[in-house]
């Protein structure tokens, strides 16, 4: 592996998800047990002032995340994620996984500590840092 200074500073390649669909998010919802309407019961949202979309739920957000980091390092890449949800994401919508190498945590075993986003247009709405094992050599 060369010098992994040459990482720091490098936009991580983006991966968007085009129209979150509102099915995907009830079937989730039924996987997880999670009994919180506003994931599945358009009615719910209205009431709350969010219209008649449902909310994705942060693990889906956080796996747009992980997606992103393993198509560009593979599958065992991912050592450590920390995640803080800023807004919510609603069906329909399009969102684009992003994030930037900070800073090389250990050279000996090819660890780097990156910043990761999912934003929705300019909006960041998840942010965090991912400790990733770099198995693939390229920056470009």
């Amino acid at each position: 592996m060369s010098d992994l200074s040459s990482y720091i500073g490098f936009d991580l390649p983006t991966l968007e998800v085009n129209l979150i669909d509102p099915q995907k998010m009830k079937t989730m919802a039924a996987l997880l047990r999670d009994p919180y309407p506003v994931h599945w019961d358009q009615n719910a949202n209205e009431s709350l002032g969010f219209g008649n979309r449902v909310i994705n739920q942060g693990p889906l957000n956080l796996s747009y995340i992980a997606n992103m980091l393993m198509e560009w390092q593979g599958p065992t890449c991912i050592k450590r994620l920390k995640a803080k949800f800023l807004k919510p994401v609603f069906d329909g919508e399009t969102v684009v996984a992003g994030g930037k190498v900070l800073d090389v945590l250990e050279e000996s075993s090819s660890r780097i500590l990156c910043q990761i986003w999912l934003s929705r247009g300019d909006e960041i709405v998840l942010t965090g840092e991912a400790e990733i094992i770099v198995t693939k050599e390229e920056t470009d």
